[in-house]
């Protein structure tokens, strides 16, 4: 049998570079392997990450981090042409305002602006995510999108790409999920807020996801219609995707 190639990239410079090949999409056709990747920030990458990022044929990279985010750690690798589609943070800013003013940031506190981010991907942020889809369909070289821990805006990209190629809602939150084992976060944060509250914003939840969900559903008439009138993934772009990210059927 043929081995599988590893969902994970081994990287030292990013710690939840990963492939959502393999996950079992529409008509039980399988996402294509090495051509579509999720990743926290490529700014940290060393020499041999970028070598091997070569070897697997990275041409795009889709950065959705803020302008400030981007600006503060740039990067550029060979031969991979870069896009920014910026979507600004909210919830570590929250955070230093209220460590500044001596407000408390606690746990439900925590997962609460964590919720309104996710409800904020559908409500403010469709530009993005649009043009995301807009670019998937241009061609299929191998692509990554990021943000800068590759958890919340790069989990909701996610989701969104695998619910569109049909991959089911289960496992599309058991890849979401896969940050909390694989995510490093920063040293720079300890201290920032109470521990508990850290580990609500630098983890991921199963609520957070759902939060963004459940506004699809109330306010776009489901997932179906949200994709077709807002992402403009309608049935010829859809089929489009599938043609180009999906396995040929046996």
């Amino acid at each position: 049998m043929t081995e599988l190639p590893t969902r994970s990239l081994p990287l030292s410079g990013a710690s939840n570079f990963r492939d959502l090949g393999g996950y079992v999409g529409q008509q039980g056709r399988p996402v294509r392997w090495r051509r579509l990747f999720r990743s926290d920030h490529l700014a940290g990458l060393t020499p041999q990450d970028t070598q091997a990022l070569g070897e697997i044929g990275l041409a795009r990279a889709f950065d959705l981090r803020g302008q400030l985010e981007s600006a503060a750690q740039s990067y550029a690798l060979p031969q991979v042409r870069y896009h920014a589609l910026p979507i600004e943070p909210t919830v570590v800013q929250r955070a230093q305002e209220m460590a500044r003013t001596g407000q408390q940031m606690s746990a439900d506190i925590a997962r609460q602006l964590m919720q309104e981010t996710y409800r904020a991907f559908v409500s403010d942020n469709t530009e993005q995510f649009a043009a995301l889809f807009a670019h998937l369909l241009d061609e299929d070289t191998p692509l990554v999108f990021h943000c800068t821990a590759g958890k919340d805006r790069t989990g909701f990209a996610a989701a969104l790409i695998l619910r569109a190629l049909g991959v089911a809602e289960d496992t599309v939150l058991q890849d979401y999920l896969l940050t909390n084992d694989l995510y490093r976060r920063p040293q720079a944060v300890a201290g920032t807020a109470p521990q508990e509250a850290l580990d609500v914003i630098w983890r991921v939840q199963t609520d957070f996801l759902q939060a963004a969900f459940d506004v699809v559903e109330r306010d776009h008439g489901g997932f179906e219609r949200y994709l077709a009138q807002r992402l403009q993934i309608a049935d010829a772009a859809r089929a489009r995707l599938a043609q180009l990210y999906l396995q040929p059927a046996s």
